[in-house]
Protein backbone atom coordinates (compact mmCIF):
# COMPACT_ATOMS: atom_id res chain seq x y z
CA UNK A 1 0.00 0.00 0.00
CA UNK A 2 1.14 3.52 -0.68
CA UNK A 3 2.55 5.12 2.43
CA UNK A 4 2.74 8.67 1.07
CA UNK A 5 0.54 11.24 2.78
CA UNK A 6 -1.86 10.41 5.55
CA UNK A 7 -4.45 7.67 5.43
CA UNK A 8 -7.61 6.60 7.22
CA UNK A 9 -8.17 2.85 6.88
CA UNK A 10 -11.57 1.28 7.52
CA UNK A 11 -12.26 -2.43 7.56
CA UNK A 12 -15.74 -3.71 6.83
CA UNK A 13 -16.48 -6.18 9.64
CA UNK A 14 -16.67 -9.23 7.34
CA UNK A 15 -13.26 -8.34 5.86
CA UNK A 16 -11.78 -8.07 9.35
CA UNK A 17 -13.11 -11.55 10.18
CA UNK A 18 -11.18 -13.01 7.21
CA UNK A 19 -7.81 -12.06 8.72
CA UNK A 20 -5.81 -14.76 10.48
CA UNK A 21 -4.58 -12.27 13.10
CA UNK A 22 -6.57 -9.02 13.18
CA UNK A 23 -4.50 -7.66 16.07
CA UNK A 24 -1.24 -8.04 14.12
CA UNK A 25 -2.89 -6.38 11.11
CA UNK A 26 -4.03 -3.39 13.18
CA UNK A 27 -0.54 -3.08 14.68
CA UNK A 28 1.01 -3.20 11.21
CA UNK A 29 -1.51 -0.74 9.73
CA UNK A 30 -0.76 1.78 12.47
CA UNK A 31 2.78 2.05 11.11
CA UNK A 32 1.54 3.61 7.85
CA UNK A 33 -1.92 5.02 8.60
CA UNK A 34 -3.19 7.79 10.83
CA UNK A 35 -6.47 6.10 11.78
CA UNK A 36 -7.77 2.52 11.70
CA UNK A 37 -11.27 1.33 12.45
CA UNK A 38 -14.15 -1.01 11.73
CA UNK A 39 -17.42 -0.25 9.96
CA UNK A 40 -20.40 -2.57 9.88
CA UNK A 41 -24.13 -2.84 9.52
CA UNK A 42 -24.07 -5.45 12.30
CA UNK A 43 -25.36 -4.48 15.76
CA UNK A 44 -22.75 -2.59 17.80
CA UNK A 45 -22.41 -5.35 20.41
CA UNK A 46 -21.41 -7.91 17.74
CA UNK A 47 -18.52 -5.77 16.50
CA UNK A 48 -17.56 -4.67 20.01
CA UNK A 49 -17.43 -8.26 21.28
CA UNK A 50 -15.22 -9.29 18.34
CA UNK A 51 -12.82 -6.37 18.70
CA UNK A 52 -12.57 -6.59 22.50
CA UNK A 53 -11.92 -10.31 22.40
CA UNK A 54 -9.01 -9.66 20.02
CA UNK A 55 -7.86 -6.51 21.84
CA UNK A 56 -8.21 -4.31 18.76
CA UNK A 57 -7.79 -0.61 19.48
CA UNK A 58 -10.04 1.21 17.03
CA UNK A 59 -9.85 4.90 16.31
CA UNK A 60 -13.46 4.75 15.11
CA UNK A 61 -16.32 2.32 14.57
CA UNK A 62 -19.76 2.60 13.08
CA UNK A 63 -21.66 2.09 16.31
CA UNK A 64 -25.41 2.29 15.75
CA UNK A 65 -24.94 3.81 12.29
CA UNK A 66 -24.46 1.66 9.22
CA UNK A 67 -21.51 1.59 6.85
CA UNK A 68 -22.82 4.24 4.45
CA UNK A 69 -23.51 6.88 7.10
CA UNK A 70 -20.26 6.00 8.87
CA UNK A 71 -18.12 6.48 5.74
CA UNK A 72 -19.31 10.07 5.51
CA UNK A 73 -18.90 10.71 9.23
CA UNK A 74 -15.40 9.22 9.40
CA UNK A 75 -14.26 11.19 6.34
CA UNK A 76 -15.50 14.41 7.93
CA UNK A 77 -14.00 13.67 11.34
CA UNK A 78 -10.64 12.30 10.16
CA UNK A 79 -9.25 14.61 7.52
CA UNK A 80 -6.47 12.65 5.85
CA UNK A 81 -5.15 12.63 2.29
CA UNK A 82 -6.65 9.21 1.62
CA UNK A 83 -9.61 7.24 2.91
CA UNK A 84 -9.42 3.52 2.12
CA UNK A 85 -12.23 1.03 2.75
CA UNK A 86 -11.40 -2.69 2.82
CA UNK A 87 -14.31 -4.98 2.10
CA UNK A 88 -15.36 -8.32 0.66
CA UNK A 89 -18.10 -7.73 -1.91
CA UNK A 90 -18.91 -5.71 -5.00
CA UNK A 91 -21.55 -4.01 -2.85
CA UNK A 92 -18.75 -2.86 -0.52
CA UNK A 93 -16.87 -1.50 -3.54
CA UNK A 94 -19.93 0.38 -4.79
CA UNK A 95 -20.60 1.80 -1.33
CA UNK A 96 -17.01 3.00 -0.95
CA UNK A 97 -16.95 4.62 -4.37
CA UNK A 98 -20.34 6.27 -3.82
CA UNK A 99 -18.88 7.97 -0.74
CA UNK A 100 -15.56 8.97 -2.38
CA UNK A 101 -13.46 6.36 -0.59
CA UNK A 102 -10.83 4.20 -2.27
CA UNK A 103 -11.69 0.51 -2.17
CA UNK A 104 -9.57 -2.61 -1.76
CA UNK A 105 -10.83 -6.15 -1.39
CA UNK A 106 -9.46 -7.95 1.64
CA UNK A 107 -7.50 -10.20 -0.71
CA UNK A 108 -5.85 -7.22 -2.45
CA UNK A 109 -5.08 -5.51 0.85
CA UNK A 110 -3.64 -8.70 2.34
CA UNK A 111 -1.43 -9.24 -0.70
CA UNK A 112 -0.13 -5.65 -0.72
CA UNK A 113 0.48 -5.50 3.04
CA UNK A 114 1.56 -9.15 3.42
CA UNK A 115 -1.21 -9.98 5.89
CA UNK A 116 -2.28 -13.57 6.42
CA UNK A 117 -5.82 -14.58 5.63
CA UNK A 118 -7.46 -17.58 7.21
CA UNK A 119 -9.36 -18.75 10.18
CA UNK A 120 -9.18 -16.41 13.13
CA UNK A 121 -8.19 -18.14 16.31
CA UNK A 122 -10.57 -17.22 19.06
CA UNK A 123 -8.86 -16.06 22.19
CA UNK A 124 -9.36 -18.56 24.96
CA UNK A 125 -12.20 -17.51 27.22
CA UNK A 126 -11.29 -18.21 30.86
CA UNK A 127 -14.99 -18.24 31.76
CA UNK A 128 -16.00 -20.73 29.09
CA UNK A 129 -17.34 -23.98 30.51
CA UNK A 130 -14.78 -26.76 30.63
CA UNK A 131 -15.61 -29.82 28.56
CA UNK A 132 -15.18 -33.06 30.50
CA UNK A 133 -15.47 -36.60 29.25
CA UNK A 134 -16.43 -37.90 32.70
CA UNK A 135 -19.37 -35.52 33.07
CA UNK A 136 -22.90 -36.82 32.39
Amino acid sequence: MDSSGTMTLAFEFEALKELADPNAVFDDARKWTEYVGVLSDEPTYVVTNFTRKRRLRQDFFSGPRGVEESLDGVAEQFETDRHVFIGTTEEDRATAEAHDWEYLSIEEAAEFAEWDLGETEDAEDPFEAETRDDWP
